[in-house]
């Protein structure tokens, strides 16, 4: 199908806009005319800036005054675009994602697809710098909601969970004319924490990640089976059944969102790290370096981060089996413990960028730019309506990761993100999905375009998408015609700035085998690093000729050089210990990481010598390296401490900070005492001392466990309570069957749960008189714990009718909140209140004074907002950067609606009749917790469970039974939304 840009007056004036959208709509009726370009300020890097002139300019992208930006194309050429590709001919290749989420976007309210989504091919056929040609390639009902394509040679590789499918073009006529589901079993049908992007990396195999909506249970065309998954189930009607704790054909629990990686024939498929949330894309370069974004969980804590190998990077627990909330230790911040940032065995989070909704990646190596953009790593943010730039600098064994606002819709971008904030400010409708690189080195960005981001709930019933083309300012870039029949040609698309089409010429210069290695040596000596990288991986696998010029990069001055010839080396050398001991003293702790990474799955005895090298070259500081020693030592942590230990004081006392280090990153269990004793001196600073107890608390043996429960019975009440903390924690998950619980630290019931179980037992029983029964039903309904007890009877239909009218004029009065809203699921509130107005409490002015007054009466006992409250309920001291006004009221009037993941309340019933409310945290083999309303934290032993049940209404009463009038919550929004 060939088309032109529509006009845009006709194309959303009658669809999708809400208003103030005349500017745009008359500034780019000549569709594909350059948009105006302002230089773009940027946190933390500052740039010089040109103010913006008209606040309705949709169509204007701010960003460095050395580049341009034009409306390559729009739609109806496409519709929400969530990823793009690039192919050898310099065309466009887009998934669509108008059926997103039919759960949520009703199909007979939109535009519907009702054959399946489509892969779209965009073409500039003259050359001009503007798609004028539009074809559909496939439209397929397996694709649901498609979120990533790749496209390497005539193979089209699309993401769309459960299936990685690869369509085949064998005659190039732009129509699939074969079909295979690669892999299948990925979970996050129709979610968007799913199968996203793959893309070519520059050892010629194909990387690729998922999101944590597991399980996943893949097998490649090896037989080897990935088995993947967590406790997080919800964001979709399909996403019911997921758990923790499952182990691959590895041996390795694998678990929440993976990086993964496979050759292109379907073997070899391998975990390259995991536990992120919802990693997006990823990202490579052509040293090897692997960078992911990763949403948070809805507190101001997305981030962009580094990968390293086998790296965990710190969502859930180790096996998967509790949220971060589940874990948060008494005074972490809530970014620490997110991200696990303080448990050893977890890699550095890299940059924090705060609220958001990151999508897309792409790592700019080409020269078209100029000089300064080569080495720029790029993350669509499609919440915060802006592209991100890093220009990642090495650190130790690791990266920092300076932030830059490289291309936006706005001068300055706004840290306050709301993705609900509907305005006529259409320049927040720019939703950045994905940022690809052309055969002509041009930036190619998709933007979904929607007032909201589409992941929740599109309000565009029409749909939409447009792609911008970045450039240097007055340059006209040319695709190159890309001709790989000879070795010339094969060598100029290996060097190309299109990632998936290098490996055009990859293929075809490795099939060539030795014949190739002197031309390809050529380009060691190019300027452009990259180029050298690319030289590197494949040379490596070009027979022993090119394998010999590889190793001889070992002695290179250039420490990306060297860590690339060492990870090329690595995938062709079987002898890999022989490989590893040539560089483990190496100066760079860059080069000994990966020497580390890769003795991973050496035995001890073949590896003893160099383990003990790395360990001792740690120099006490360097996080990223103690990481990589440890993941060197992974199964083998008993074995490397006895080699270190006669090189270790025999006091734990005296360890300087390095050896502390090492032995909390290790934590073998034969040091439960040396831990206890560290924990017990007060010589230690409280940091040391802490660190010691973290340190128990990871060692999985009855010795730490009886050590931890010893420091609770310290006179030192500071780390008698950290211990307090740790033993009560462990009960319920690792230490569940290592002791006698009952018996070490007996529960305890209070006396009026003892008095309200009595109650219960003569309630129940059959000879009880009708009579006694109704005041009996009367009296617990009037307590908090025979208020629990009623409503787990309910729950599971053991109390019978007669007595819930009594009970419904008792317990709506009842002084636990949480009793109350569970209540109103089973009885019949006696008096309904009158309806709240979100329209009449809108035009009222608030009072943050008054505000401040409701909070701390009302909502403190949940919530935390600047010092005032508690952590039970989500944070709100940031709650400005995730609603505006009429959001975070709807939000108070109808709790129910938008429950916060992991905030979803369950009812638990015991076998003896208690009854647990409040959110499930932990669910493991031996326990699961819940964390009630008050912040308590129940451990509940599976094996005395009763029933369980997931709720849909908040644990948050509405404001109305709470008797808070109009004038009260406008206040309450005062106060909530000031910023601090």
């Amino acid at each position: 199908m060939k088309a032109t840009i529509l006009n845009p007056t006709r194309l959303l004036s009658t669809s999708i806009l809400l208003g103030g959208l005349s500017w745009w709509s008359i500034q780019l009726q000549q569709a594909g005319q350059p948009v105006r370009l302002l230089l773009e300020p940027s946190e933390p890097a500052k740039q010089s800036i040109t103010a913006a002139t008209d606040s309705t300019d949709s169509g204007r992208l701010y960003l460095p005054d050395d580049l341009e930006a034009t409306l390559w194309a729009e739609a109806p050429m496409f519709y929400n675009p969530t990823n793009i590709d690039v192919d050898a001919r310099g065309r466009i290749w887009v998934t669509e994602a108008v059926n997103y989420r039919n759960f949520n976007n009703k199909p007979e309210t939109r535009l519907d697809h009702p054959n399946g989504e489509r892969v779209m091919i965009l073409e500039d056929t003259d050359g001009d710098g503007k798609a004028d040609q539009s074809k559909v390639y496939v439209e397929d009902k397996d694709l649901v909601s498609p979120l990533g394509i790749a496209v390497i040679g005539n193979k089209t590789i699309v993401s769309a969970a459960p299936h990685l499918v690869i369509y085949t073009d064998e005659n190039g006529d732009d129509k699939p004319d074969k079909k295979e589901i690669f892999l299948t079993g990925f979970g996050g049908l129709d979610h968007d924490h799913s199968l996203h992007a793959l893309v070519a990396g520059p050892d010629g195999k194909w990387y690729f990640n998922t999101g944590n909506a597991g399980p996943h249970t893949v097998t490649d065309k090896a037989g080897w089976t990935l088995r993947s998954g967590s406790l997080y189930t919800g964001g979709t009607p399909y996403n019911k059944l997921n758990k923790g704790n499952m182990v691959s054909d590895d041996g390795r629990v694998w678990v929440g969102g993976l990086a993964l990686r496979i050759n292109p024939d379907g073997t070899g498929l391998k975990v390259l790290g995991h536990n992120f949330r919802n990693n997006y894309e990823t990202a490579i370069d052509s040293y090897g370096n692997l960078w992911q974004n990763d949403n948070d969980d809805q507190v101001v804590a997305c981030r962009t981060s580094w990968l390293m190998e086998g790296g965990n990077m710190g969502y859930f627990s180790q096996d998967g089996t509790r949220y971060w909330q589940g874990d948060q230790r008494p005074g972490q911040d809530i970014p620490t413990a997110h991200w696990h940032q303080e448990d050893p065995g977890v890699i550095p989070a890299g940059d924090i960028s705060g609220a958001g909704s990151p999508t897309g990646m792409v790592f700019y190596e080409g020269d078209e730019l100029g000089e300064k953009y080569r080495g720029l790593l790029l993350s669509a943010e499609a919440g915060r309506n802006v592209i991100f730039s890093y220009k990642p600098e090495p650190q130790g064994a690791g990266y920092r990761m300076p932030r830059t606002d490289f291309i936006s819709t706005f001068a300055k971008v706004d840290e306050d993100y709301k993705w609900n904030d509907i305005k006529e400010d259409v320049r927040k409708w720019f939703r950045p999905s994905d940022v690809a690189v052309g055969t002509d080195g041009a930036l190619y960005i998709a933007d979904w375009f929607d007032p909201v981001v589409g992941g929740h709930q599109m309000k565009d019933p029409k749909g939409y998408g447009r792609i911008y083309r970045i450039t240097p300012k007055g340059k006209n870039l040319k695709k190159p015609e890309i001709n790989t029949a000879k070795t010339k040609g094969q060598i100029q698309a290996l060097m190309n700035p299109a990632i998936n089409v290098r490996m055009l010429g990859f293929e075809k210069l490795k099939a060539q085998g030795d014949k190739v290695v002197k031309p390809v040596a050529t380009l060691l000596n190019t300027p452009n690093p990259y180029h050298r990288a690319r030289a590197v991986w494949l040379l490596a696998q070009l027979g022993p000729k090119g394998r010999r010029k590889v190793e001889e990069l070992l002695k290179s001055d250039q420490v990306d050089l060297r860590v690339t010839a060492f990870r090329a080396l690595k995938q062709v050398q079987p002898d890999i210990v022989a490989l590893a001991r040539q560089m483990v003293d190496d100066p760079s702790p860059a080069v000994r990481r990966e020497v580390a990474i890769a003795l991973r799955d050496v035995p001890f005895e073949q590896c003893r010598d160099l383990l003990v090298k790395l360990a001792n070259h740690y120099d006490g500081l360097d996080r990223f390296y103690l990481e990589a020693v440890g993941l060197a030592a992974d199964k083998k942590e008993e074995e490397l401490y006895a080699a270190l230990k006669p090189l270790i004081p025999a006091n734990p006392v005296q360890w300087d900070q390095k050896t502390a280090n090492l032995i909390w990153r290790l934590h073998p269990a034969s040091t439960a005492e040396l831990m206890k004793q560290r924990a017990m001196a007060p010589a230690l600073t409280a940091e040391a001392r802490k660190q010691a107890m973290v340190a128990l608390g990871f060692m999985k043996d009855p010795a730490a466990a009886r050590a931890m429960v010893e420091l609770t019975k310290l006179d030192d009440k500071t780390v008698a309570e950290q211990a307090e903390y740790w033993a009560s924690f462990r009960r319920s998950n690792d230490w569940a069957m290592l002791l006698n619980w009952d018996e070490v630290m007996p529960p305890k019931l209070s006396e009026a749960e003892q008095k309200a179980l009595a109650l219960r037992q003569k309630l129940m029983d059959e000879y009880t008189p009708a009579e006694d029964k109704l005041k009996l039903a009367k009296e617990l309904a009037i307590s908090p714990e025979g208020g629990k007890l009623l409503v787990g009877l309910a729950a599971e239909k053991k109390l019978a009718d007669n007595l819930k009218p009594a009970i419904s004029e008792v317990i709506f009065t009842n002084p636990d909140q949480s009793v109350r809203t569970m209540a109103g699921d089973y009885f019949k509130r006696p008096n309904s209140s009158t309806a709240l107005s979100l329209k009449n409490i809108t035009v009222l002015t608030g009072n943050e004074t008054a505000g401040l007054t409701v909070f701390k009466t009302t909502c403190a006992t949940c919530h935390r907002h600047g010092e005032q409250g508690k952590d039970i309920g989500p944070e709100l001291t940031k709650i400005h950067q995730k609603f505006d006004r009429n959001g975070l009221l709807d939000a108070i009037l109808n709790p129910s609606a938008g429950l916060a993941f992991g905030y979803e309340p369950w009812l638990v019933t015991t076998k003896n009749g208690q009854t647990y409310y409040g959110f499930l945290i932990s669910d493991g083999q031996q326990a699961l917790v819940i964390k009630d309303a008050g912040g308590q934290k129940h451990t509940i032993p599976t094996a005395q469970v009763a029933s369980r049940k997931q709720y849909s209404t908040s644990l948050m009463p509405d404001p109305a039974s709470l008797g808070l009038s109009e004038q009260q919550l406008a206040d309450l929004i005062a106060y909530l939304l000031k910023k601090s």
